[in-house]
């Protein structure tokens, strides 16, 4: 069985959450089976190497878990993306739409170093509408998007191609 098939065995479908008639991928089963959580982590920093990254941007809160773990294998600093006002300090903010409202997201300042090369990391691709908007605060930052790495991208929701414009190297794990 291979990496994907066997993620998929152990993702969880759990039906109408966060809201109805959405089916969520919950991904934190993984974390329950060491050797599988390691192989994602393995996977997913492999494939980073290729991208000659200078930096990990994970997008709270899954994405610190994998994310956390590229940045360590490849020697480079991690980055947390979060929600407007939970990290201390100054910020680099930026706003953007949701279907229901809008959202800000923010890292804190320095943190990017101009002109880096980041890789952006989270946990799943739906719209793409979170992922856009970090790719977009990288550049607002100074950074450059190098890449983008999920575990599961839901291809159907056509989230990739919000992504494409910032960087052609869109990866993941598993497709549904």
């Amino acid at each position: 069985m291979n990496l994907e098939q066997r993620i998929k065995e152990i993702i969880k479908d759990i039906p109408d959450f966060p809201k109805k008639g959405i089916v969520f991928k919950d991904i934190t089963p993984i974390l329950l089976h060491p050797e599988l959580s390691k192989a994602v982590g393995n996977a997913l920093a492999e494939h980073a190497k290729s991208l000659n990254i200078e930096a990990v941007c994970g997008i709270e809160s899954r994405g610190f878990i994998y994310g956390s773990i590229i940045a360590q294998a490849l020697d480079v600093p991690f980055i947390l993306v979060r929600k407007q006002g939970k990290l201390p300090g100054d910020t680099i903010a930026y706003s953007y739409s949701l279907e229901y409202g809008t959202a800000t997201i923010e890292v804190h300042s320095g943190d990017i170093p101009k002109g880096a090369k980041v890789l952006i990391h989270d946990d799943l691709l739906a719209t793409g509408g979170t992922a856009r908007a970090a790719g977009e605060l990288v550049k607002r930052a100074g950074g450059e998007v190098a890449g983008y790495s999920f575990l599961v991208n839901l291809t159907f929701l056509n989230g990739k191609e919000r992504l494409t414009s910032l960087t052609p190297n869109i990866f993941s794990l598993t497709n549904y």
